[in-house]
Protein backbone atom coordinates (compact mmCIF):
# COMPACT_ATOMS: atom_id res chain seq x y z
CA UNK A 1 0.00 0.00 0.00
CA UNK A 2 1.10 3.32 -0.63
CA UNK A 3 2.73 5.69 2.37
CA UNK A 4 -0.15 6.37 5.06
CA UNK A 5 -2.48 4.80 3.54
CA UNK A 6 -2.93 2.18 6.52
CA UNK A 7 -3.38 4.59 8.42
CA UNK A 8 -6.07 5.97 5.99
CA UNK A 9 -7.75 2.31 6.01
CA UNK A 10 -7.51 2.30 9.81
CA UNK A 11 -9.61 6.04 10.71
CA UNK A 12 -11.81 5.25 7.89
CA UNK A 13 -13.27 1.76 9.77
CA UNK A 14 -13.14 2.96 12.87
CA UNK A 15 -15.09 6.46 11.82
CA UNK A 16 -17.34 4.06 10.11
CA UNK A 17 -17.83 1.73 12.98
CA UNK A 18 -18.40 4.46 15.05
CA UNK A 19 -21.20 5.84 13.68
CA UNK A 20 -23.04 2.28 13.48
CA UNK A 21 -22.65 1.60 17.49
CA UNK A 22 -22.65 5.05 18.97
CA UNK A 23 -26.11 4.30 20.07
CA UNK A 24 -25.05 1.51 22.00
CA UNK A 25 -22.17 3.39 23.36
CA UNK A 26 -24.32 6.40 25.00
CA UNK A 27 -26.79 4.00 26.46
CA UNK A 28 -23.16 2.14 28.08
CA UNK A 29 -22.21 5.50 29.35
CA UNK A 30 -25.60 6.68 30.99
CA UNK A 31 -25.10 3.33 32.72
CA UNK A 32 -22.27 3.41 34.00
CA UNK A 33 -22.63 6.99 35.43
CA UNK A 34 -25.21 6.38 37.22
CA UNK A 35 -25.30 5.04 40.98
CA UNK A 36 -26.60 2.79 43.20
CA UNK A 37 -28.70 5.57 45.50
CA UNK A 38 -32.38 5.74 45.80
CA UNK A 39 -33.51 6.90 42.39
CA UNK A 40 -30.74 6.50 40.67
CA UNK A 41 -31.80 3.84 38.27
CA UNK A 42 -32.94 5.58 35.66
CA UNK A 43 -31.93 3.45 33.08
CA UNK A 44 -31.76 -0.58 33.06
CA UNK A 45 -30.27 -2.48 30.37
CA UNK A 46 -29.05 -2.26 26.86
CA UNK A 47 -33.21 -1.69 25.12
CA UNK A 48 -34.30 0.00 28.28
CA UNK A 49 -31.79 2.83 28.11
CA UNK A 50 -32.07 3.30 24.46
CA UNK A 51 -35.76 3.30 24.67
CA UNK A 52 -35.53 5.81 27.49
CA UNK A 53 -32.85 8.15 25.90
CA UNK A 54 -34.74 7.80 22.46
CA UNK A 55 -38.40 8.56 24.09
CA UNK A 56 -37.60 11.61 26.35
CA UNK A 57 -34.44 13.02 24.59
CA UNK A 58 -35.68 11.92 20.59
CA UNK A 59 -34.04 9.33 18.70
CA UNK A 60 -30.70 11.84 17.98
CA UNK A 61 -29.69 11.88 21.48
CA UNK A 62 -28.23 8.45 20.67
CA UNK A 63 -25.78 10.22 18.48
CA UNK A 64 -25.01 12.21 21.00
CA UNK A 65 -21.10 13.01 21.07
CA UNK A 66 -20.83 11.74 17.07
CA UNK A 67 -18.72 14.67 16.30
CA UNK A 68 -16.09 14.28 18.93
CA UNK A 69 -16.25 10.56 18.64
CA UNK A 70 -15.44 10.55 14.88
CA UNK A 71 -12.52 13.20 15.89
CA UNK A 72 -11.46 10.60 18.18
CA UNK A 73 -11.12 7.60 15.67
CA UNK A 74 -9.47 9.71 13.26
CA UNK A 75 -6.83 10.06 16.17
CA UNK A 76 -6.88 7.54 18.38
CA UNK A 77 -8.29 4.62 15.82
CA UNK A 78 -6.17 5.81 12.93
CA UNK A 79 -2.78 5.53 14.78
CA UNK A 80 -3.59 2.70 16.86
CA UNK A 81 -4.48 -0.04 13.99
CA UNK A 82 -1.94 1.60 11.84
CA UNK A 83 1.11 1.55 13.86
CA UNK A 84 0.31 -1.65 15.18
CA UNK A 85 2.17 -4.28 12.76
CA UNK A 86 4.91 -1.52 12.34
CA UNK A 87 5.73 -1.85 15.78
CA UNK A 88 5.68 -5.28 16.34
CA UNK A 89 7.48 -6.03 12.99
CA UNK A 90 10.13 -4.03 14.74
CA UNK A 91 9.80 -5.10 17.99
CA UNK A 92 10.45 -8.84 15.80
CA UNK A 93 13.12 -7.89 14.55
CA UNK A 94 14.08 -7.87 10.08
CA UNK A 95 15.03 -11.18 10.16
CA UNK A 96 12.48 -13.01 12.25
CA UNK A 97 11.25 -15.98 10.58
CA UNK A 98 7.93 -17.57 11.58
CA UNK A 99 4.63 -16.98 13.48
CA UNK A 100 5.02 -13.38 15.46
CA UNK A 101 4.86 -14.87 19.38
CA UNK A 102 1.94 -13.43 21.43
CA UNK A 103 4.16 -11.31 23.81
CA UNK A 104 5.34 -9.30 20.70
CA UNK A 105 1.24 -8.94 19.49
CA UNK A 106 0.71 -7.77 23.79
CA UNK A 107 3.36 -5.53 23.66
CA UNK A 108 2.40 -3.72 20.16
CA UNK A 109 -1.09 -3.26 21.13
CA UNK A 110 -0.12 -1.90 24.71
CA UNK A 111 2.77 0.54 23.03
CA UNK A 112 0.41 1.50 20.11
CA UNK A 113 -3.00 2.20 22.39
CA UNK A 114 -1.00 4.04 25.33
CA UNK A 115 0.70 6.20 22.70
CA UNK A 116 -2.42 6.77 20.34
CA UNK A 117 -4.72 7.87 23.40
CA UNK A 118 -2.19 10.13 24.98
CA UNK A 119 -2.52 12.26 21.82
CA UNK A 120 -6.74 11.90 21.36
CA UNK A 121 -7.63 11.89 25.39
CA UNK A 122 -9.13 15.21 24.43
CA UNK A 123 -11.38 13.95 22.05
CA UNK A 124 -12.67 11.37 24.67
CA UNK A 125 -13.32 13.76 27.19
CA UNK A 126 -15.50 15.86 25.07
CA UNK A 127 -17.27 12.64 23.86
CA UNK A 128 -18.28 11.79 27.00
CA UNK A 129 -19.15 14.70 28.17
CA UNK A 130 -21.86 15.02 25.40
CA UNK A 131 -22.84 11.50 25.93
CA UNK A 132 -23.22 12.28 29.60
CA UNK A 133 -25.43 15.38 29.16
CA UNK A 134 -29.55 14.46 29.72
CA UNK A 135 -32.53 15.52 28.84
CA UNK A 136 -32.72 19.96 29.68
CA UNK A 137 -35.43 21.53 30.88
CA UNK A 138 -37.38 23.79 27.91
CA UNK A 139 -35.44 26.92 27.37
CA UNK A 140 -32.33 25.40 29.20
CA UNK A 141 -29.46 24.99 26.76
CA UNK A 142 -27.31 22.65 27.00
CA UNK A 143 -23.81 23.84 28.25
CA UNK A 144 -22.15 21.75 24.94
CA UNK A 145 -24.11 22.13 21.94
CA UNK A 146 -21.40 21.21 19.58
CA UNK A 147 -17.63 19.26 20.14
CA UNK A 148 -15.71 22.52 19.08
CA UNK A 149 -17.32 24.83 21.39
CA UNK A 150 -16.73 22.00 24.09
CA UNK A 151 -13.52 22.02 23.59
CA UNK A 152 -13.42 25.50 24.66
CA UNK A 153 -15.76 25.46 27.30
CA UNK A 154 -13.48 23.43 28.54
CA UNK A 155 -10.47 24.87 28.31
CA UNK A 156 -11.56 28.40 29.00
CA UNK A 157 -12.68 26.89 32.13
CA UNK A 158 -11.24 24.17 33.61
CA UNK A 159 -7.69 25.41 32.20
CA UNK A 160 -5.55 23.21 29.15
CA UNK A 161 -4.18 20.42 31.28
CA UNK A 162 -8.11 19.44 32.17
CA UNK A 163 -8.67 18.55 28.19
CA UNK A 164 -6.51 15.28 29.57
CA UNK A 165 -8.71 14.94 32.45
CA UNK A 166 -8.83 11.29 33.41
CA UNK A 167 -5.74 10.07 31.21
CA UNK A 168 -4.10 7.68 33.51
CA UNK A 169 -7.33 5.42 33.27
CA UNK A 170 -8.12 6.46 29.39
CA UNK A 171 -4.28 5.83 29.27
CA UNK A 172 -4.42 2.19 31.53
CA UNK A 173 -7.85 1.37 29.66
CA UNK A 174 -7.04 1.96 26.16
CA UNK A 175 -3.56 0.45 26.37
CA UNK A 176 -5.03 -2.71 27.68
CA UNK A 177 -7.77 -2.53 25.54
CA UNK A 178 -6.20 -2.36 22.39
CA UNK A 179 -3.81 -5.02 23.25
CA UNK A 180 -6.24 -7.25 23.72
CA UNK A 181 -8.08 -6.36 20.91
CA UNK A 182 -5.51 -6.18 18.39
CA UNK A 183 -3.57 -8.98 20.10
CA UNK A 184 -6.10 -11.43 20.16
CA UNK A 185 -7.56 -10.56 16.94
CA UNK A 186 -4.15 -11.40 15.30
CA UNK A 187 -3.69 -14.33 17.39
CA UNK A 188 -7.84 -15.73 16.90
CA UNK A 189 -7.16 -15.12 12.48
CA UNK A 190 -3.79 -16.59 12.54
CA UNK A 191 -5.07 -19.75 14.51
CA UNK A 192 -8.52 -20.19 12.59
CA UNK A 193 -6.33 -20.13 9.54
CA UNK A 194 -3.80 -22.48 10.85
CA UNK A 195 -5.55 -25.08 12.36
CA UNK A 196 -9.34 -24.81 11.48
CA UNK A 197 -9.29 -24.61 8.14
CA UNK A 198 -10.55 -20.84 7.36
CA UNK A 199 -9.38 -18.54 4.65
CA UNK A 200 -8.59 -14.77 4.96
CA UNK A 201 -12.16 -14.01 4.39
CA UNK A 202 -15.05 -12.73 6.15
CA UNK A 203 -16.04 -15.07 7.89
CA UNK A 204 -12.18 -15.75 9.24
CA UNK A 205 -12.50 -11.85 10.05
CA UNK A 206 -16.10 -11.89 11.78
CA UNK A 207 -15.50 -15.14 13.88
CA UNK A 208 -11.83 -13.32 15.04
CA UNK A 209 -13.58 -9.97 15.77
CA UNK A 210 -16.50 -10.80 17.96
CA UNK A 211 -13.88 -12.85 19.72
CA UNK A 212 -11.98 -10.02 20.32
CA UNK A 213 -14.55 -7.98 21.20
CA UNK A 214 -15.58 -10.36 24.09
CA UNK A 215 -12.20 -10.40 25.61
CA UNK A 216 -11.49 -6.98 25.14
CA UNK A 217 -14.86 -6.47 27.47
CA UNK A 218 -13.60 -8.87 30.03
CA UNK A 219 -10.58 -7.18 30.70
CA UNK A 220 -11.23 -3.49 30.27
CA UNK A 221 -14.56 -3.26 31.80
CA UNK A 222 -13.63 -1.82 35.15
CA UNK A 223 -10.99 0.50 34.16
CA UNK A 224 -13.81 1.82 31.32
CA UNK A 225 -16.05 2.15 34.41
CA UNK A 226 -13.59 4.70 36.39
CA UNK A 227 -12.90 6.57 32.98
CA UNK A 228 -16.35 7.03 32.51
CA UNK A 229 -17.05 8.57 35.84
CA UNK A 230 -13.90 10.66 36.05
CA UNK A 231 -14.72 12.49 33.15
CA UNK A 232 -18.35 12.32 32.95
CA UNK A 233 -19.15 14.02 36.84
CA UNK A 234 -18.85 16.93 37.88
CA UNK A 235 -14.96 18.47 38.49
CA UNK A 236 -13.81 17.82 42.20
CA UNK A 237 -16.04 14.71 42.58
CA UNK A 238 -12.83 12.39 42.42
CA UNK A 239 -9.35 13.40 42.98
CA UNK A 240 -7.62 10.86 41.24
CA UNK A 241 -7.65 6.95 39.56
CA UNK A 242 -7.25 5.26 42.97
CA UNK A 243 -10.12 7.92 44.56
CA UNK A 244 -12.40 6.68 41.60
CA UNK A 245 -11.95 3.02 42.21
CA UNK A 246 -12.34 3.39 46.06
CA UNK A 247 -15.39 5.54 45.98
CA UNK A 248 -17.09 3.24 42.92
CA UNK A 249 -15.76 0.12 45.29
CA UNK A 250 -17.51 1.45 48.74
CA UNK A 251 -20.65 3.28 46.76
CA UNK A 252 -21.76 0.62 44.42
CA UNK A 253 -19.69 -2.98 45.15
CA UNK A 254 -17.76 -4.54 43.49
CA UNK A 255 -20.61 -4.91 40.32
CA UNK A 256 -20.24 -1.82 39.54
CA UNK A 257 -16.97 -2.20 37.51
CA UNK A 258 -18.78 -4.58 35.47
CA UNK A 259 -21.65 -1.75 34.99
CA UNK A 260 -23.09 -2.01 31.42
CA UNK A 261 -21.03 -5.19 30.82
CA UNK A 262 -24.15 -6.20 28.42
CA UNK A 263 -23.97 -2.85 26.47
CA UNK A 264 -20.74 -2.64 26.47
CA UNK A 265 -19.73 -6.34 24.93
CA UNK A 266 -22.60 -5.21 22.67
CA UNK A 267 -20.77 -2.04 21.72
CA UNK A 268 -17.03 -3.97 21.63
CA UNK A 269 -18.18 -6.67 20.04
CA UNK A 270 -20.14 -4.96 17.19
CA UNK A 271 -17.73 -2.33 16.66
CA UNK A 272 -14.66 -4.62 16.21
CA UNK A 273 -16.48 -6.83 14.32
CA UNK A 274 -17.63 -3.71 12.32
CA UNK A 275 -14.01 -2.75 12.17
CA UNK A 276 -12.48 -5.49 11.35
CA UNK A 277 -14.41 -6.21 8.64
CA UNK A 278 -14.33 -2.89 6.87
CA UNK A 279 -10.21 -2.69 7.94
CA UNK A 280 -9.87 -6.12 5.93
CA UNK A 281 -12.22 -5.18 2.66
CA UNK A 282 -10.56 -1.64 2.19
CA UNK A 283 -7.04 -3.25 2.50
CA UNK A 284 -7.81 -6.21 0.33
CA UNK A 285 -10.11 -4.36 -2.10
CA UNK A 286 -8.71 -0.52 -2.28
CA UNK A 287 -5.72 0.22 -0.83
CA UNK A 288 -4.11 -3.19 -2.09
CA UNK A 289 -3.86 -1.56 -5.76
CA UNK A 290 -2.20 1.10 -5.86
CA UNK A 291 0.68 -1.86 -4.49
Amino acid sequence: MFPGAGFVASAAAACFAEVMTLPVDTAKVRLQLQGKSPGAAKYSGLIGTLRTVAKEEGSSALWKGLEPGLHRQCLYGGLRISMYEPVRNAVLGKDFKGDPPLTSKIFAGLFTGALAIAIASPTDLVKVRMQAQGKLPPGVAPKYPSAMSAYSIILKEEGLAKMWTGLGPNMVRNATINAVELASYDQIKESLMKYAGFQDNVYCHLASGLGAGFLAVCVGSPVDVVKSRMMGSAPGTYKGTIDCFMKTFSNDGLLAFYSGFGPNFARLGSWNVIMFLTLEQLKQKVFMRYD
